[in-house]
């Protein structure tokens, strides 16, 4: 019997979460991320269909646990909609990105200053933070990324760091390529393609 893919996306959030653990024991005091650093929560940034559905089940559970602090982060959701909406390279009924090239250029200026809806501007911490998408785990570690694969790092951590040493401290997200099998089973069993946004994601469930 096939496990579900929200079941299955746990081993991968599994997989994910120990590279970050051995990545920041690598890392050490060269890693900057600390509570309320919210430098990756400013910027709207794409994520997967498994990623949404996660964040969902997390407002769902926060729902039961917090419902003042659930019904904030809806209000906030709501506010980033109504800003984002007039300019969304994508279509805002399903709230997934267009993938041709126009509005990847777009989606490449897109809403930089906005802050993640599930960012609690009070706290700096992240309401949501179990269920974060995956683009949010790897965050600060050196990870490689892009057509060129290269090692990028967060702008606010490894000062005084050499070039071997970042290396060595690199992260490797997803070796066995959980994600992208995972992606395909959840389109074929439920249609859901495509990447979206945060806000987006969570405004499925507001507009149910």
């Amino acid at each position: 019997m096939r496990s579900s893919p929200q079941i299955s996306d746990q081993h991968l959030v599994q997989i994910v979460d120990a590279a970050l653990a051995q990545a920041t024991h690598k890392s050490g005091e060269w890693l900057g991320c600390r509570p309320g650093c919210t430098q990756c929560c400013m910027g709207a940034f794409s994520i997967t269909q498994l990623d949404a559905i996660r964040l969902r089940q997390g407002l769902a559970e926060l729902e039961v646990t917090d419902p003042a602090r659930a019904t904030r982060v809806r209000e906030r959701v709501q506010q980033s909609i109504a800003r984002l909406s007039a300019d969304f390279p994508g279509d805002t009924a399903t709230g997934v990105l267009h993938e041709d090239k126009e509005s990847e250029e777009r989606f490449f200026e897109f809403a930089n200053d906005e802050p993640c809806p599930v960012l609690d501007p009070h706290t700096g911490m992240c309401d949501l933070y179990a269920a974060r998408p995956i683009t949010c785990r790897v965050f600060g570690p050196p990870v490689r990324s892009g057509p060129e694969d290269a090692l990028g790092i967060c702008e606010l951590c490894f000062h005084g760091a050499t070039d071997e040493q970042i290396a060595a401290c690199e992260m490797e997200v997803d070796p066995k390529g959980l994600e992208p099998k995972l992606l395909q089973e959840l389109e074929k069993s439920t249609g859901a393609r495509g990447k979206t946004i945060v806000a987006f994601a969570l405004n499925a469930v507001l507009s149910s």
